[in-house]
């Protein structure tokens, strides 16, 4: 058995990794931190009667891996201590996640401590990194949004198909994206029934886009994304438009996309097929509630052949493959375990 802790349990990342963890077959739950005293179901009242008593931060003990759910500042200085104690670390944040120290600082606004921890940190998409995640003792787990982006337009960048200066991602966030802190744009009166567009230039999440697109072709892949919040809760829905250099017909693409992620269990190309007859098209592409609690992302795309536009479509769950749980299979890969232990759940409907 795997014992494993998770710092900062009372957020909906902390929470979602305890559920997760609680079925998985070859995992011990040795402790979970807060720095308000109680019992778990005091936060998540969907863990209530699993009898866990949330310990001090500074209360913790050695076990093989930890997850950390915890503000960026914070994690600097507990992931050098967890490394010290020869613990293995899968931050849930994003304190490590960039390869550049100026880009980080800039984008962060403060002093990166532990530069060196980040130059070992593996990205934690394993579409992308798997044999890295496998021999890693710390993970960088991406941004929701930045993993919804990577994987709609990997296959794109790697074949070379779009103009890699001009492509754009609208993405649309469910407020646990939020975090369980209260926030306006969060307030149920505020968010019903309406949109509400944040950040929408120079958005952090766009430098891990980048940053992941380029390394596949090693030269400079440029995303304008626009983040929007929407009145759901868990999910996110990027739609991503690309220009192409090439004519390339739809089942050619999904052909290019099904071959790029054949031996990646958790991507599935979504392409239910057109009524032909419809005026309304929906069915070919993916809702978020199809991957509402799970691993999964689903990628659907179209082609406007009048325009040379590719639209790709990629959802997942930001607590889930945005989050908590592709951290748990970062974690099955670092210790030799099947990738999709404890994550063959599948999405309820209706959500």
């Amino acid at each position: 058995m795997i014992r494993v802790g998770v710092l900062g349990a009372t957020g909906y990342m902390g929470g979602e990794v305890i559920r997760v963890l609680l079925n998985h077959p070859h995992v011990e739950l040795a402790w979970a931190t807060s720095r308000t005293p109680g019992k778990i179901e005091n936060f998540h009242p969907n863990l209530y009667g699993i009898d866990l008593k949330l310990i001090h931060p500074d209360d913790i003990s050695a076990c093989d891996l930890v997850f950390m759910a915890l503000p960026t500042s914070a994690s600097l200085d507990m992931a050098a201590r967890l490394l010290d104690m020869d613990c293995r670390v899968i931050d849930l944040g994003a304190a490590f996640r960039l390869r550049s120290q100026s880009i980080w600082e800039e984008t962060y606004q403060q002093t990166h401590t532990h530069w060196p921890l980040a130059e070992q940190a593996v990205y934690g998409l394993s579409e992308l990194h798997l044999n890295e995640i496998k021999q890693a003792q710390l993970i960088a787990n991406p941004g929701c949004f930045s993993s919804a982006a990577i994987l709609a337009l990997a296959p794109l960048i790697k074949e070379q198909l779009v103009d890699t200066n001009t492509l754009v991602v609208n993405g649309l966030s469910g407020t646990a994206g939020m975090g369980a802190e209260l926030a306006r744009p969060a307030h149920h009166p505020e968010i019903g029934n309406n949109l509400v567009p944040y950040n929408v230039v120079d958005h952090r999440h766009s430098y891990e886009m980048e940053q992941e697109l380029s390394a596949l072709i090693e030269d400079i892949v440029t995303v304008h994304f626009t983040p929007t919040y929407v009145p759901i809760t868990r999910g996110i829905l990027n739609i991503c438009h690309g220009f192409n250099t090439s004519t390339v017909s739809r089942p050619a693409w999904l052909d290019c996309y099904r071959d790029f992620y054949v031996a990646h269990p958790f991507i599935k190309i979504y392409d239910l097929p057109k009524e032909q007859d419809s005026s309304w098209q929906y069915k070919p592409y993916p809702w978020v509630s199809s991957v509402t609690g799970t691993n999964h992302c689903y990628i659907g795309l179209d082609i406007d052949e009048k325009r040379n536009r590719i639209v790709v479509f990629s959802v997942l769950d930001s607590l889930g493959k945005g989050g908590a749980q592709v951290g748990v299979e970062n974690m099955n890969l670092m210790f030799g375990l099947e990738r999709t232990s404890g994550l063959n759940n599948i999405a309820c409907h209706p959500a």
